[in-house]
């Protein structure tokens, strides 16, 4: 089943931040795709959950260097 989720990125600081992130997710297999927002500080991920959990994504997004939560 495919999932849209939007998340709130901490520990960005420029735009070439969620270049890195959106690169990192797409290249990730079950993730459609990523759209990371350095203005708003937030990310929406299109993904297939059958073959990926929202934990896994936010896991990547921390090697990555960021955190990221549920936008509440």
């Amino acid at each position: 089943m495919i999932q849209t989720v939007i998340l709130k990125i901490n520990g960005m600081h420029c735009s070439s931040c969620s270049m890195n992130i959106d690169g990192e997710l797409e290249d990730t297999d079950g993730v459609i795709k990523a759209d990371t927002s350095y203005a708003k500080a937030q990310i929406s991920v299109e993904f297939d959950e059958s073959k990926i959990s929202l934990e896994k994504i936010k896991g990547i997004i921390k090697t990555v260097g960021y955190t990221a939560e549920e936008k509440i």
